[in-house]
């Protein structure tokens, strides 16, 4: 296991992901892990994560100095380097010229770390501070035209760092050099797979369940369908999904998901229709962020009022996911902007007196697809589109009204049926349409309209954590816009959007 301890970086879950591609476990943790609880987790290496701060800032980050005496290979990554060299005794100051892109990066001793890597590669900078001197037994490795102590090494104590970001794409050598710490430094197994995975959680689900019965809200999409097929196969019978029906749904969805799971899952799932409920607690409420909160409310309310009538119930399970938690959290517990609330994470109300279950919280999308296959969902519910929560309430930006709801359902459905014709379905991370709240003149029939404009939205991305907008084909474009004109009363103008994540997100609200 690699131990990933994190000073903000925004690259912080590539280092994960890289780490998890190479079929070896890693944890994050923040920089206060005390040194006791690392030796209890005893991991075969340690990599200090980047961060926007300045190692001589009075608030920056900081971990335990001890973790360089535990004997453990640690490799230190942009901050991550500069920690090591100026707590080890090295100089760390502002770099008279920063480097951030493209940098040619010159190896100068071909030790473990660069192993196999040529003499000159290129390489990703970002950095406004650079080392000045190094600590004793450090030497420098790797230079750059602009940064000479690019890289360094202490392979007596197996301590080693990056000015460069190796985790980055931008990097073609990069996953070469994490492999190199991995395996020759570090010495791991390849030894996390699906299969080991599903071996420990499902202990771990019934370590903290115990003989208590669990109740999960089943939304049908792949998260929670994969967690209620893990939790079912750890706990059996112990296990109530509840299905709510809160009439933010696509079309037809809560009869096909009724059929669907219920034939596949062979779980105890019962359906409650909830959508009057819903759909009058946001009426002409037009904020999005009132919207996710009502619906989450309600969402809680639905469930303690179900989990009452189930005996013994004493945890809630939920399908969150890594990018949830960073995305509505600081990963290292510092400052941040919250992007939006997920109504799925950061606990339950008092009222509710239960404990979460969360048995995905540390995996991405993809991780969840390789493992729902593994436990043998059917591919149609394993490769499901990602759907929000609040459903379509965050699509209908402004008022949330009947009408309003049916010509999105219609669009919506027009455009995934086409998606799915042209084959580009799997190959996007998500698709759907958006009602704007404004109207545009159009003309139809030789008559002047003022209607209602569809956007579309289709991104691709690894794990939601950035996103590209797809580059469908004009055509296939033209179809589904000239589909969605004719055949969904009220809708004159259909527009595509075309803006990446960041700086966008992918949902519009």
């Amino acid at each position: 296991m690699i131990l990933i301890i994190d000073f903000g970086s925004q690259y912080n879950q590539l280092i994960a992901r890289r780490v998890r591609e190479c079929e070896v476990y890693c944890r994050i943790a923040p920089p206060d892990i005390g040194i006791d609880e690392i030796k209890k987790i005893k991991p075969e290496g340690i990599i200090l994560s980047g961060g926007p701060s300045s190692i001589y800032e009075e608030n920056s980050p900081r971990t335990d100095e001890s973790i360089f005496d535990l004997g453990v290979p640690v490799l230190g990554i942009c901050y991550g380097m500069q920690f090591m060299v100026h707590a080890l005794g090295g100089v760390v100051n502002g770099a008279g010229k920063p480097e951030y892109g493209f940098a040619e990066l010159e190896v100068k001793i071909h030790d473990n770390m660069f192993s196999g890597i040529e003499k000159k590669t290129t390489c990703w900078m970002s950095h406004g501070d650079s080392t000045e001197s190094l600590p004793e037994g450090f030497k420098i490795t790797a230079s750059t035209e602009n940064t000479e102590i690019a890289a360094v090494s202490n392979e007596k104590r197996k301590l080693y760092g990056l000015q460069l970001h190796p985790e980055v794409e931008h990097t073609p050598l990069g996953r070469k050099m994490l492999e190199n710490f991995i395996f020759n430094i570090c010495c791991c197994e390849q030894s996390w797979t699906m299969k080991s995975f599903i071996k420990e959680a499902v202990e771990e689900i019934r370590n903290t369940v115990q003989d208590s019965h669990v109740i999960l809200g089943l939304s049908g999409g792949v998260d929670s369908t994969v967690a209620a097929t893990l939790i079912h196969r750890a706990i059996g019978e112990r296990l109530t999904c509840i299905f709510v029906d809160n009439g933010l749904l696509r079309k037809d969805e809560g009869a096909k998901l009724k059929k669907v799971l219920t034939e596949h899952l062979k779980i105890n799932i019962r359906f409650i229709d909830a959508s009057e409920q819903f759909l009058t607690a946001l009426d002409q409420v037009t904020d999005p962020e009132e919207k996710r909160k009502i619906i989450g409310k309600i969402f809680i309310d639905v469930f303690d009022s179900e989990a009452s009538k189930i005996e013994d119930v004493k945890f809630l399970a939920q399908g969150t996911l890594y990018p949830d938690i960073i995305e509505s959290v600081s990963a290292f517990g510092g400052p941040t902007s919250v992007i939006k609330s997920h109504h799925n994470v950061g606990g339950l109300p008092e009222k509710m007196k239960l404990d979460l279950v969360e048995p995905l919280k540390y995996l991405f999308k993809d991780e969840v697809r390789k493992l729902g296959t593994e436990l043998g969902i059917a591919e149609d519910l394993v490769w499901r589109q990602p759907f929000p929560g609040p459903g379509l309430a965050i699509r209908v930006l402004g008022k949330i009204t009947e009408d309003r709801l049916e010509i999105l359902r219609q669009a919506d459905d027009i455009l995934i049926d086409e998606i799915k014709k042209s084959g580009y379905y799997r190959k996007l991370w998500q698709s759907f349409t958006v009602l704007l709240p404004i109207k545009s003149v159009g003309v139809m029939g030789d008559k002047r309209t003022y209607e209602n404009i569809v956007a579309i939205r289709a991104v691709t991305s690894n794990d939601a954590m950035t996103a590209d907008w797809a580059k469908l084909p004009f055509d296939l474009l033209g179809l589904i816009s000239n589909r969605i004109i004719n055949e969904v009363r009220g809708v004159n103008r259909v527009v595509y959007d075309i803006s990446s994540k960041p700086p966008a997100t992918i949902e519009w609200e």
